[in-house]
């Protein structure tokens, strides 16, 4: 049996920037069906960033999935930078009156999952098979099928929002798509525990062992990251054996400050940057990691996906409120110029943060300078300032 409905705009992804695509849409009068793959389950206990810029924060707040984050998140007014024993302090607040969230994505996509299903619209896990037809005609279409039935959504546009593994991106042809990529030389290997915090603020911390990151999810649940070699087993590496060479890179003052547990969560992630363009193809639009993926270190790849649902949610409500087509037009001009933007700045970040094993002794001594001048320099430290919170969404 087939099910034939119809919608103004399908969102394919129930991640972050889907949902919040659709919400926006939703309190903007504007019909739209998410459809996932994947469970709500394995949606929900995904392990990602928890840094927010005050943006997404707004954002979140605006579609109503805020006020657990309100009672929960902690704001960050700065955060500090260690190179080879050295400390800086980034203000945020002094530099550019402008703060972060710590809340993590795991708690806010249950958020907006529970408020999509509270509103009654349409929300689809455990979808399979699902393709997409008809993206150059004036009649796009997505065909899944769910419990046994097959289920096709006629619609006027697409949303891709289904990840960098996901099947939009490969729904534009080869020859039309352009793929720009760096793969980074070491990984990141992550451990949650149940510990408060090593420090209010986040430590982000280049020595001669290494990169590690001192982060948080709550008061009383660490986020810690350790560069690592990427072909590492992570059998081997016990949590007193992590404990330890964090303890080591973060040097002995910081370091006696650690309260280590037991790890609820253990992960090794590659490192990479990764930009697809164009992020629109007749009535598709490719959003968030669809279309790119930031390294960690500037805490930008959730941040980048929300923008690029608002700036597609902006799009599509004066498309249908006044017939306007020119912001749709200008979709993927608009979100690139941004992309490029946030993607120099998780590079520049992870070019002066970590120890690339094929770097000389001039390079290590360029991070060093680097480094210095960001120390001596308010207006350097200004730029990291402006975009660690956030840029405009019209850049």
């Amino acid at each position: 049996m087939v099910q034939f409905t119809r919608t103004q705009v399908a969102v394919i992804g129930s991640g972050p920037s889907g949902l919040l695509l659709s919400e926006l849409l939703r309190k903007a009068g504007v019909d739209s069906v998410v459809i996932d793959r994947q469970s709500r389950s394995h949606i929900e206990a995904r392990i990602r960033a928890g840094v927010l810029e005050w943006g997404t924060v707004e954002a979140l707040r605006e579609v109503g999935a805020g006020d657990r984050m309100d009672r929960e998140g902690m704001p960050h007014s700065g955060f500090e930078m260690y190179f080879n024993g050295f400390r800086h302090r980034i203000d945020l607040v002094g530099l550019v009156n402008r703060q972060v969230m710590v809340y993590g994505q795991t708690e806010l996509t249950k958020d907006l999952i529970s408020g999509r299903l509270a509103s009654g619209a349409p929300l689809t896990f455990c979808a399979e098979d699902v393709r997409i037809e008809n993206v150059t005609s004036g009649n796009p279409k997505v065909c899944f099928v769910h419990g046994g039935e097959t289920q096709i959504i006629a619609c006027d546009y697409i949303a891709g929002c289904d990840g960098y593994h996901g099947m939009a991106r490969q729904t534009i042809p080869s020859d039309i798509l352009q793929v720009y990529e760096r793969i980074y030389p070491f990984g990141w290997l992550g451990v949650l525990v149940d510990q408060p915090p090593i420090s209010e603020e986040l430590i982000y911390a280049n020595g001669s062992h290494g990169f590690a990151l001192c982060s948080m999810r709550s008061s009383s649940r660490s986020r810690y990251y350790l560069q690592c070699q990427i072909n590492e087993n992570l059998e081997d590496w016990s949590d007193e054996r992590f404990f330890d060479e964090l303890e080591r890179r973060l040097g002995p003052e910081t370091g006696r400050h650690l309260q280590r547990g037991a790890s609820i969560e253990k992960s090794i992630a590659p490192l990479r940057s990764f930009v697809a363009e164009p992020m629109r193809y007749g009535r598709l639009f490719l959003v968030g990691d669809a279309a790119h993926i930031v390294p960690p270190t500037g805490a930008k790849g959730l941040n980048l996906a929300a923008a690029d649902a608002q700036v597609l949610a902006r799009a599509l409500i004066e498309f249908y409120h006044s017939g306007r087509v020119d912001l749709l037009d200008r979709y993927s001009d608009t979100c690139l110029r941004r992309v490029w933007k946030v993607e120099r700045f998780s590079w520049y970040l992870s070019q002066l943060l970590h120890m690339f094993p094929d770097a000389t002794p001039f390079e290590r001594k360029m991070q060093q300078a680097e480094f210095d001048y960001i120390a001596q320099s308010e207006n350097a430290s200004r730029s990291i300032a402006e975009n660690y919170v956030g840029l405009p969404l019209s850049l």
